[in-house]
């Protein structure tokens, strides 16, 4: 009887790790079942896709205001997620949970922490003081590293296609109304692109601040 063993046939480790288009694909199916399982039972949970108490979709003038946040960058700088850690909600209060963004396309959560958290800065201070704090942040901040934005003042917000912007968002889940579209215009109309900046901060973290 010959003593030499037949060769082994099938996935074998020295197989998988001497083939690199084989070890490619089995990395890509693994990656892409884990994150399947993490993700998809998201989709089912109700503190993940329904609004807390409180939580409307952004007035037209608030999302206008969100559009200019998006394009000068806030959000390199500034979150609107406080971690559940003692230190960060003693400092802005309570610690951001999903539903609070549910109608956020994309959602402005972050762990960054070059200038303050703003998930809670609705309220917190006057419109002047944000008007203030956007021409020259060093007024009072006299620390602050941050730009100014003095040219919001006497730049006219968007009021042409803030309405397309709201149909498009309810295609997503937002539940605008025909209402609220058709005036949208109407309502961004005359103010400037400070106006609706300050209208979107002021807008931040009130349902869970009450």
């Amino acid at each position: 009887m010959s003593n030499n063993a037949a060769p082994a046939t099938g996935f074998t480790h020295e197989k998988v790790e001497t083939n690199n288009f084989l070890m490619i694909v089995l990395i890509l199916l693994v990656v892409a079942v884990g994150g399947l399982v993490e993700i998809v039972p998201l989709f089912f949970q109700k503190s993940t896709t329904q609004a807390v108490d409180g939580v409307k979709p952004y007035t037209a003038l608030q999302l206008a205001g969100r559009d200019i946040y998006l394009r000068e960058g806030c959000y390199n700088c500034h979150s609107q997620m406080i971690r559940p850690f003692r230190a960060e909600t003693l400092r802005y209060g309570h610690y951001s949970v999903a539903g609070e963004s549910v109608y956020d396309h994309p959602f402005q959560w972050g762990s960054k922490r070059t200038g303050p958290d703003l998930a809670r800065v609705g309220g917190k201070y006057s419109d002047e003081w944000h008007r203030i704090h956007l021409n020259n942040p060093r007024d009072l901040v006299p620390e602050s590293n941050m730009p100014a934005y003095s040219w919001l003042e006497g730049t006219p917000a968007d009021d042409q296609t803030i309405g397309a912007h709201m149909k498009a968002l309810r295609s997503v889940g937002v539940p605008y109304t025909d209402e609220q579209i058709a005036r949208a215009g109407a309502e961004v109309k005359g103010k400037s692109e400070m106006d609706a900046l300050v209208a979107y901060l002021q807008s931040l973290g009130l349902a869970l601040s009450k």
